[in-house]
């Protein structure tokens, strides 16, 4: 039997703070001041509100249908009333394995409503690690779309959590066990309008791996989010009613959710929904339906200039966004010739809210950097060397990156430690290191963890090497990056064979493949007799870098 996810300890990250403690003398200042007010605010306003104020506008595009605000609104309010009738309340997780549909804010949107905490599953996840998000936030149900039930339901099963469908054809529900949100949300009673939830509490947790390679969920909060957006929307971008928005990003990630989603959708524009990305595809839709603003990482700059030479036709950009990993210039300026668009690049994290930096629409950008802070976020550049305290180095030396400000996340649920590793002096440590000029404009140098980015996915190297650790012929392995035009980074590995063992490299590749993700698994597997290692017995990555750089 499970216990009560308000009852467990490692969830107290969810948890709305608690007021400080009345000392005998009397009650503290704060507390004497209302301690943590009456206030209310939550991210399904964003929904909410712009169904009222202009529910006839088209919220999203998808499949060739159009869907109002109003519609849009009125069906999340239904999967709420679903939700509820099964016992779904404030505080409680409700995980999401969707791609990018209507059903996706509908669920998203409809969970938040509730004052529940929503928990998107990365699409490309495996069942081990869709079991592992659904265990570690304490998930009390997963909705899953059904073409994604084959590998979200023995999860659920090992993880004991039940399942409730989407976009499942009614001609299909008597072959299949799981019941349809539709039907559910058919038979309940909607719910009337959005729960209150104070700005400090938990909205969302979102799976980002960590240095032990098993992900871990940064919980991120109303006012977070919320602020994310409306900082965005008065200082960063030129963002009007009528601007049609292209919406491959994942929502399911940082990224997609605050600026594709909840930013289009609080200035009421329309956002042109793909399941999954193809240049080609994006491009038609783009063209059909007059998209004015083209946010992306820059694989998807790559795969559209690539399709652009056999396609024609040009979509009315006014600018382009570019974020997740660096844009190269050389792809940059073609994008802006090609598309007649200017791109601007910024700079985030999950545990950011995403955003920390950008070059404004209102600015000229400033190609190879992430531009300055947002509004209320102060970003500093720290001696990389100090753990324990943060250290502001002079402008124009490279150091760590930190963060302060209202982006910041509540922390990672039920890791304490992991907390307070990257929250140190009020400043979140990035991990990423950079410069920043006496102007504040901020450039990214190189990561100063082993984390990889590949097509604007994090990949740690420890996770992947723990898998090729699992064959019975590998005695060690060691996982790299090296530069790739398309990707940004390709992974690589080196293998050292155990002994009597015979060891191929696509054999390896294969073996990896059917056990992480899709963007994880190392494309190229090196047989080697040894890895080369330091004084201290650690493997130096960096020669393994430079060895494998010219090969083909």
């Amino acid at each position: 039997m499970m216990s009560s996810p308000q009852s467990s300890p490692a969830l107290a990250g969810l948890r709305e703070p608690a007021p400080a403690p009345a000392h005998a003398q009397g009650p503290t200042p704060d507390a004497a001041l209302g301690g943590l007010g009456h206030g209310s605010l939550s991210v399904a306003s964003i929904l909410a509100e712009q169904a009222r104020r202009t529910p006839n506008r088209t919220a999203v595009v998808w499949a060739g249908a159009a869907t109002t605000y109003r519609d849009l609104w009125d069906q999340a309010r239904g999967y709420a009333g679903a939700l509820r009738a099964r016992g779904i309340g404030p505080g409680d997780r409700v995980a999401m394995l969707v791609p990018n549909v209507p059903d996706f804010p509908r669920v998203y949107y409809a969970v938040l409503a509730l004052g529940a905490v929503v928990v998107p599953v990365h699409l490309l996840f495996k069942a081990e690690e869709i079991e592992h998000v659904l265990r570690d936030s304490g998930a009390r149900v997963l909705v899953v779309a059904a073409p994604l039930l084959p590998v979200a339901a023995p999860a659920a099963a090992a993880a004991g959590v039940p399942m409730v469908s989407v976009l499942l054809p009614e001609t299909l529900a008597a072959q299949t066990p799981v019941p349809r949100l539709e039907d559910e949300a058919a038979a309940a009673e909607p719910l009337p309008r959005h729960e209150p939830v104070n700005p400090l509490a938990a909205a969302t947790v979102l799976y980002t791996s960590g240095t032990t390679g098993k992900p871990k969920g940064a919980v991120g909060s109303h006012l977070a989010l919320v602020e994310q957006v409306h900082v965005a929307l008065i200082d960063m971008f030129d963002l009007t009613a009528d601007d049609v928005v292209f919406g491959g990003l994942p929502l399911f990630h940082s990224f997609g959710q605050s600026s594709v989603m909840n930013m289009a959708f609080r200035r009421g524009a329309t956002v042109l929904l793909i399941p999954r990305f193809d240049p080609a595809e994006a491009l038609d839709l783009m063209v059909e339906h007059g998209a004015t603003v083209f946010t992306a990482v820059p694989t998807m700059y790559v795969a559209l200039l690539a399709a652009a030479i056999e396609h024609p036709g040009r979509p009315p950009l006014r600018y382009a966004v570019s974020g997740g990993s660096a844009l190269p210039v050389a792809v940059l300026e073609q994008f802006e010739a090609t598309f007649g668009a200017p791109v601007h690049e910024g700079y985030g994290l999950t545990e950011t809210s995403p955003t920390v930096s950008f070059n404004y629409v209102n600015e000229e950008p400033r190609p190879g950097t992430v531009g300055r802070a947002l509004w209320g976020v102060d970003v500093a550049i720290a001696d990389a060397a100090l753990e324990h305290v943060v250290e502001i180095v002079p402008h124009g030396v490279v150091g760590e990156v930190v963060v302060r400000g209202h982006n910041l996340f509540k922390g990672y649920l039920g890791r304490p430690e992991d907390t307070a590793a990257v929250m140190v002096d009020g400043w979140f440590r990035t991990g990423d290191l950079g410069t920043q000029d006496a102007d504040g404009i901020l450039t990214i140098v190189d990561r100063k963890k082993d984390m990889l980015v590949r097509s604007g996915y994090n990949v740690y190297p420890s996770e992947v090497e723990q898998i090729l650790a699992r064959h019975p012929g590998v005695a060690i392995a060691a996982v790299f990056g090296l530069p790739d035009e398309a990707r940004g980074q390709e992974i690589h590995a080196a293998v050292v064979a155990a002994p009597g063992a015979h060891l191929d490299g696509e054999e390896l590749v294969a073996f990896a493949k059917e056990r992480i993700a899709a963007y994880k698994y190392p494309r190229h597997v090196h047989v080697v007799d040894a890895l080369p290692v330091g004084a201290s017995g650690k493997v130096l990555k960096r020669e393994l870098v430079a060895e494998f750089t010219h090969e083909p």
